[in-house]
């Protein structure tokens, strides 16, 4: 059986590095000074986080494993943990140097402040491993910068200003990362263009099967799964590109394809029934709202 490790607090991960811990509820750790990790070739440790951690790689690696895929970091590369997730990282050899830094704060130190209200906002901590966030020089740099000031308040006597600052700096560094997703989401515009692209694709496939009527309407976690990206990450993307929610993009395709439906010998419910709707009067009313008339006025007018 594969070992598991939780980190459920910063010193559970401080002592995983063999490292002091300067503070209960945050920590920078500087991987190259800490001790090399030392497991069996080949074994995969499974890494369950309680607390939040933002790695900045400064290799080309490719230890970490989610589901069944690796993925090859390169350097200067941002991969953030939200508490809940798990990892799998697998060992190549018995003797393995990490390298870069890390950034881990426990839920308890932003509550009650600025942070605490905000943190559901950065939604890439809920992206998968291969959503990681690939940094510029000129950015890493100021990531590094963040990270000194954040160090430098660890390094002072913990007073009342302490909790306030620390948790200030870590906002203007997640605040930095918005805006360079922002930055990646544009550079990335072709990536991107493909995922709304093969988005497009599944909904044609969807609506011109027989799956609404088994499964229903098309969910966007549903989306999501099939296009093997996290809920967050994918939402994220489509409004970029499209300037909808993906809730609002399944909609308009579900109309549009009433549309066309509607100009058969069908009645509504039968319509309703075959885009997946349990209830004809829902159809009806989603109809109606997204374009002013209900689908047999709809009908009658063209």
């Amino acid at each position: 059986m594969n070992p598991v490790v939780h980190f459920n607090t910063v010193t559970d991960y401080n002592n995983s590095c063999g490292q002091e811990t300067l503070h209960p509820l945050v920590s920078i750790l500087d991987l190259s000074k800490c001790p090399p990790r030392e497991w069996e070739a080949g074994t995969t440790v499974k890494m369950n986080f309680g607390i939040y951690a933002i790695f900045l790689k400064d290799v080309v690696c490719g230890d970490i494993r989610y589901g069944r895929h690796y993925y090859d970091y390169q350097e200067g590369t941002l991969v953030f943990v939200g508490p809940g997730q798990v990892w799998d990282v697998e060992y190549e050899t018995s003797y393995y140097q990490p390298h870069g830094h890390v950034l881990i704060f426990h839920p308890d130190l932003i509550k009650g402040t600025s942070l605490g209200k905000i943190i559901h906002d950065y939604k890439f901590f809920s992206y998968n491993t291969n959503e990681a966030l690939h940094l510029s020089e000129k950015e890493r740099q100021i990531v590094l910068d963040c990270f000194e000031k954040i160090q430098f308040e660890l390094q002072q006597s913990i007073d009342k200003h302490s909790k306030k600052l620390i948790a200030s700096n870590i906002e203007l560094f997640l605040n930095y990362c918005d805006r360079f997703y922002d930055r990646q989401f544009i550079t990335r515009d072709t990536v991107n263009n493909g995922i709304v692209q093969k988005f497009e694709d599944l909904l044609n496939d969807y609506f011109s099967s027989g799956k609404p009527q088994q499964i229903g309407l098309p969910s966007v976690s549903w989306c999501a799964d099939e296009l093997h990206l996290s809920h967050n990450y994918f939402g994220d993307v489509v409004k970029k590109e499209t300037g909808k929610s993906a809730q609002e993009y399944i909609q308009q395709k579900l109309i549009d394809t009433a549309k066309e439906k509607i100009f058969t010998e069908k009645s509504v419910s039968e319509v309703a029934y075959e885009l997946g709707f349990k209830y004809p009067q829902h159809f009806t009313r989603l109809f109606k709202q997204k374009t002013g008339m209900t689908p047999n006025e709809y009908r009658h007018l063209n």
